[in-house]
């Protein structure tokens, strides 16, 4: 690469970078060309995109990002993951693709400005789905009028039942 075609590079990567909502690092080597392919595939489908990128270009172009707080994973062979959308679903795509590819390895992400180890990040691709996540939040919302209904009727059922018992014994 000349040097025009770099600084090209580092500035396309930054401006990627300040939209990313998550980034995802990982370590390739061991696959070839068709799996990435697939990989990639399987990403841009969430929105979301895998690059390799050289380590003295990625922190470049990470400087004042908050892909630069993942400055210290940038060793060995790097490609990273970049969600635009969802920051969730690059992680549970790479964990589902590393389960048949065990030669892709995650080294760490960052997800919303938070630096994440990649034992962090199988513990966020095991959560449920967003949609999931605000399904069960209604659910117990709207359970919660109708326990408090319940708890405020038991003192008054169980003090009918106890006069009912009472006339009952008494006639």
């Amino acid at each position: 690469m000349q040097r025009k075609e770099k600084e090209a590079a580092v500035a396309n990567l930054h401006e990627k970078f300040k939209d990313a909502k998550s980034a995802i690092l990982t370590d390739f080597t061991g696959l070839n060309v068709e799996q990435i392919t697939q990989l990639r595939r399987s990403l841009n489908k969430s929105s979301a995109e895998y690059k390799v990128v050289k380590n003295t270009l990625l922190r470049r172009a990470s400087h004042d990002t908050d892909i630069e707080l993942l400055a210290e994973y940038f060793v060995g062979p790097i490609a990273i993951a970049l969600a635009y959308e969802d920051p969730v679903a690059p992680v549970k795509i790479l964990m589902e693709f590393s389960k048949t590819q065990p030669a892709l390895v995650i080294k760490a992400g960052m997800v919303t400005g938070t630096v994440m180890t990649s034992h962090d990040i199988k513990a966020l691709a095991n959560l449920p789905s967003r949609e999931v996540l605000l399904a069960r939040l209604v659910s117990v919302l709207k359970s919660l009028p109708t326990r408090l209904v319940q708890t405020l009727n038991n003192p008054i059922q169980g003090m009918v039942a106890t006069l009912d018992a009472i006339k009952r014994t008494r006639a």
